[in-house]
Formats: structure tokens, C-alpha cells, sequence
């Protein structure tokens, strides 16, 4: 029996839902969607009505021209899989509206802030995945200007729709029988569960000496100069010495880039500079930047720089390494493991919560050294040194979950949740059913 993914997503705009729902009306032989109760005349740019809602076609190829972008589908090799999947969208789009409809009789709105936010999240995550704002609007046919004035609303709509989702399935539960029964049903359909450890980590990074800072700042002040003074362009001098692989090709450019998404320090000098000038050396956690206004617009600007970070020297690590043996001394329980890492810890983003990184898979975590040494160590006691490429970690093991074969007795968290997302996903999906009932429902063919 297939195991329907215990992932809990929205109907709007998702394609696993989508794909639940596709299969469930197929298994039952039911239409997709309601039929309509009246005939109605087919009107151009309207693809379905939902009560009082209206779903333009314009809505569902904009949402096309997203997925078919973020699969990398090919109109010209794919169209078979692109006509199908126009079909889902429409079906999940009024799905949706039926979602949004209930949504409002029971008054639940989301504010500008997070819908902006929200907005923003999707759009950085399209020019990330197109490489440049430039190819982002190719890929998606319109300005990003005018994709993000019409795909506003959509996010509204959205947000309201999971916020109402989240309200709905957080009453749905499950007892000890259900999970068996659940167990039962699809234990030969789950997959097998990876070894898990709950890890706490405190980060010591090489510091370069003040000597190599100097010679690091000498060097970009003497490249500004020769930029000022027309010796060389910043393109040159940035495609020759800058140390970010990710702007060395393109003469040091970040192209177009907007407020909130560069780390503080870059953004202020950024903005405060004037289109063509050059800054002074900038530190941030990367290193020392020189920078280039070319042009703002707004919240957005055109910036590039050239970055250089000073090397480390044996001394620097032999520092580094002798100071993470200090603080591990200091570091034999748990209490003041954590207590040592909130106060040294140079991991800015885990070490107010006492360098806590959660339950990982040791296999998959970002930082591969973890994996390659975790077997070594006893739970409860701080190890360490482990170098990677950030610098020096003490970890401290708190627990770990077995993996292997879904076992309801080892893995009895973890079948539990994926037995309560299942019944909250097949929950969700009749209260979708049933509430279609409650609204005149009209497809354009």
C-alpha cells in the first residue's frame, strides 16, 4: 500500500495535496470538482468561479510559469507533463478559494508585514534558484515589479490559507491505537529512519593576526587608489584578487540586490555611498570589502566589491585550537558546557541557546566532520576539537534515536508524528470535500 508523504502543505499552489487529491477523486471514480449547478456562458480570462470568487486564467498561468520554472521543465520536451500540471493548479486554485471563502466567515487575516515578508522570501528564492534578477524575469515572462504587485494577493490569500489550515488540523489527535493502527497499515511503506543525535556545539574560529590585517587593509586601500586614479578598472582588480567565488566572474557585481538581504555592515556603506564611489575597507564576518554604489532605486541597488579575506596562519590556528582545549577543560557537565558556550561560543547564531543545534542526521548535516566523528564520542561528555571549515567545535552529545527499519518500539516519536500528519492530511482533504458543497462552483473548460 502506497504511504501517502506526511508532510502537512497547503492545497493552494502545492503540488504533493495536488497529487493526494488527483488520486483519491481518481480512485473514486468522482469528478475533480464539483460540477456546476447552472450552465454558464465561458467568458474569456475567467478560468473558474468560486462563490463570489473569480480565478482568472491570467492567475493560473502565472502560477504555471512559477512551477514550470522551479521543476526546470522544458515547454518544448515537456508539454504533456506542463498541460497536466496546468490542471492541477486549477483544481488546487479552487480547492483554495473554497479554503480562503471559509477563511474569511470566520474572520482570520494576516497582516501587510508578513505578507511583504512572506513576498520577499518567494522572490529572493527565484532570482537564488535563476542566478540573476535578469534571468528570474525571463524564466517568468514579466518585470519581477509586476510579478510582485500581482503576486500579492496571492501571497495574502496564501497566508490566510494556511493560518486558517493550522487552526483547523491543530485539533486533530491521535491515541496509542491509532498509531498502532497506522503502524499496521504502512509499515512496509516507511521508509528507513536515519541514526539521529540531539547535538549541542561551541565554535572557536582562527583569528588572523593584526599583522596580516594590516598587510589585508594596505592591500585593498592601494587597489582602491589605482581604481580613483584610472590605473585599473574595478572589474579588473575584482576578477583578479576578490575572494568571493560567487561575484569573481562577473568583475566583483551583485547586480541588483535589495535592502535587508546583504549583512549589516555591507548594506550601510552600501547605501551611504553615492552611485560611483568607492568605499574605504568595510570588515564583515566574511572579511574587508571595498565597495561600489552604481545605483539605487528605492530599496534596491546595484553594488560590487572586492573581497579579501586575511590568511591564517599556523600560529593562528595553534591559538585557536589551544584556547577550544581551554574552555573544553571547563566544560564537564552539561550545565557548563552550555554556560561556557553562550559566554565563547563564535557561533552567533547557536550560542545564545547554548550552542544547541537540535536532533540531526549526522549523515546529512551541513558540517560533513560532525558525521565522520560522532561515532567516536560518548554521550555526556565534551569532545573535541573537531576542525572543519569554520574552526574549532566542542560538541556534547545529549541523546541519540536509533535508525534502521521503522520499529514501532525504537521509533515510536517518529511514527507517531508521521501517523498524526496522515490523519490530519486526510482530515483536511474531506473538509475541503465537504466544504465545496457550500458553494456554487463553475470550471471554464
Amino acid at each position: 500500500m502506497k504511504l501517502f508523504s506526511p508532510c502537512l502543505l497547503l492545497l493552494f499552489l502545492t503540488s504533493s495535496i495536488v497529487a493526494q487529491t488527483a488520486e483519491a477523486n481518481k480512485t473514486n471514480d468522482e469528478p475533480p470538482i464539483n460540477e456546476p449547478r447552472t450552465h454558464l456562458q465561458t467568458i474569456d480570462g475567467v478560468a473558474a468561479v468560486v462563490g463570489d470568487k473569480v480565478i482568472l486564467t491570467s492567475d493560473i498561468n502565472r502560477s504555471l510559469s512559477m512551477a514550470v520554472f522551479q521543476r526546470g521543465l522544458d515547454p518544448q520536451r515537456d508539454g504533456t507533463k506542463i498541460l497536466s500540471l496546468k490542471k492541477q493548479i486549477l483544481q488546487s486554485s479552487v480547492d483554495g478559494k473554497v479554503v480562503l471563502a471559509m477563511a474569511e466567515l470566520d474572520s482570520i487575516e494576516v497582516g501587510d508585514k508578513e505578507i511583504e515578508r512572506a513576498l520577499e522570501q518567494q522572490i529572493n528564492n527565484i532570482v537564488a534558484q535563476a542566478g540573476s534578477e535578469e534571468a528570474a524575469e525571463k524564466a517568468l515572462g514579466q518585470p519581477l515589479r509586476t510579478f510582485r504587485r500581482e503576486y500579492w494577493y496571492d501571497v495574502k490569500d496564501m497566508l490566510i490559507t494556511q493560518k486558517y489550515q493550522q487552526t483547523l488540523i491543530s485539533k486533530v489527535s491521535i491515541n496509542k491505537d491509532g498509531v498502532f493502527d497506522f503502524f499496521k497499515t504502512y509499515k512496509d511503506s516507511i521508509p528507513p529512519f536515519p541514526t539521529t543525535v540531539k547535538l549541542r556545539h561551541l565554535l572557536i574560529k582562527p583569528s588572523p593576526s593584526e599583522d596580516q590585517i594590516e598587510k589585508t587593509l594596505s592591500l585593498l586601500k592601494q587597489l582602491r587608489q589605482d581604481i580613483l586614479d584610472k590605473k585599473s578598472t574595478f572589474e579588473e582588480l575584482a576578477s583578479q584578487y576578490t575572494q568571493d567565488p560567487g561575484s569573481k566572474n562577473t568583475g566583483g557585481s551583485l547586480g541588483f540586490v535589495r535592502r535587508g538581504t546583504l549583512v549589516s555592515p555591507f548594506e550601510a556603506a552600501a547605501f551611504t555611498l553615492k552611485p560611483g564611489e568607492i568605499s574605504m575597507p568595510v570588515k564583515t564576518g566574511f572579511g574587508y570589502h571595498i565597495i561600489e554604489t552604481e545605483e539605487i532605486r528605492g530599496d534596491r541597488i546595484k553594488v560590487r566589491h572586492i573581497l579579501m579575506s586575511p590568511p591564517i596562519t599556523e600560529q593562528d590556528e595553534s591559538m585557536a585550537y589551544n584556547r577550544a582545549l581551554v574552555l573544553k577543560d571547563s566544560s564537564q557537565t552539561i550545565s557548563e558546557f552550555i554556560s561556557t558556550t553562550k559566554a565563547h561560543s563564535m557561533d552567533d547564531q547557536t550560542s545564545e541557546g547554548g550552542g544547541s543545534l537540535g536532533w540531526i542526521d549526522p549523515n546529512k548535516y551541513p558540517v560533513p566532520e560532525f558525521g565522520m566523528v560522532l561515532g567516536q564520542i560518548n554521550p555526556n561528555e565534551c569532545a573535541g576539537p573537531v576542525r572543519s571549515e569554520l574552526g574549532y567545535h566542542l560538541l556534547w552529545v545529549e541523546a541519540s534515536r536509533p535508525g534502521g527499519s521503522p520499529d514501532i518500539d525504537k521509533h515510536w516519536s517518529q511514527i507517531e508524528n508521521i501517523a498524526l500528519n496522515k490523519k490530519k492530511g486526510d482530515w483536511f482533504k474531506d473538509w475541503v470535500v465537504s466544504s465545496r458543497e457550500n458553494f456554487f462552483i463553475h470550471i471554464n473548460n
